[in-house]
């Protein structure tokens, strides 16, 4: 897979720093906030841990698994995901207005934020570098199936691609289709098939080719 790299020259006149000196601003407020005993040496790693495996893509895993085994929920999902979210404890920052996107047979959903990268953490985390790089952010609108295919994903021609722009407003994410073969699969099990990846659109549950 081709890996997407941002350009910090693109962020020039539309932030106000490059995202070099945010590093540096961001690195230097933490250095101070050590030092004066405010911030402990692995809150941050303690906290970019609890995005990546707590509040992250494990809640959107349970959400959609929750969707495949309870149509009720399902449909109330499609209905206000973040009012169904909320059923199961899930909600806060970022995911004040959350949609959920069902794929179909013939329709396979892609989640991207052209503007920035506005992204619904409450169920999918921190959201990965490459979502946030220009070349995603302007290729998957432009040509979605070749993007697919660069993580791997390969699918039909009769296969409808929809791309849906996040904005600060609304912020999506995809319902995948549950796979082939998992009747007998438990809640649990079923949310184990479920990746961050496939949450955004460019890959498919596990077992599900």
């Amino acid at each position: 897979m081709t890996e997407f790299r941002s350009d910090p020259s693109t962020a020039r006149g539309r932030y106000p720093a490059d995202p070099q000196q945010l590093l540096a601003r961001a690195q230097a407020i933490e250095a101070l906030l050590k030092e004066r005993g405010a911030l402990g040496d692995d809150t941050v790693a303690r906290i970019v841990a609890k995005y990546e495996s707590e509040i992250g893509p494990l809640h959107g895993a349970r959400v959609v698994a929750r969707a495949w085994v309870d149509p009720a929920f399902r449909q109330r999902l499609l209905a206000d995901a973040s009012a169904a979210c909320g059923e199961l404890g899930i909600g806060g920052l970022q995911g004040e207005r959350m949609v959920a996107l069902a794929d179909e047979d013939d329709v396979h959903h892609v989640i991207v934020c052209t503007l920035c990268s506005c992204y619904p953490w409450p169920v999918l985390g921190l959201p990965p570098g490459w979502y946030k790089s220009p070349q995603y952010r302007s290729r998957v609108v432009a040509e979605p199936r070749a993007v697919l295919a660069e993580f791997g994903l390969t699918l039909p021609d009769t296969t409808e691609i929809r791309v849906t722009d996040s904005t600060a407003e609304v912020r999506y994410f995809v319902l995948p289709l549950r796979p082939a073969g998992t009747q007998d699969l438990d809640e649990k099990a079923l949310a184990a098939l479920v990746t961050r990846d496939c949450l955004i659109g460019v890959a498919l549950p596990r077992g599900l080719r």
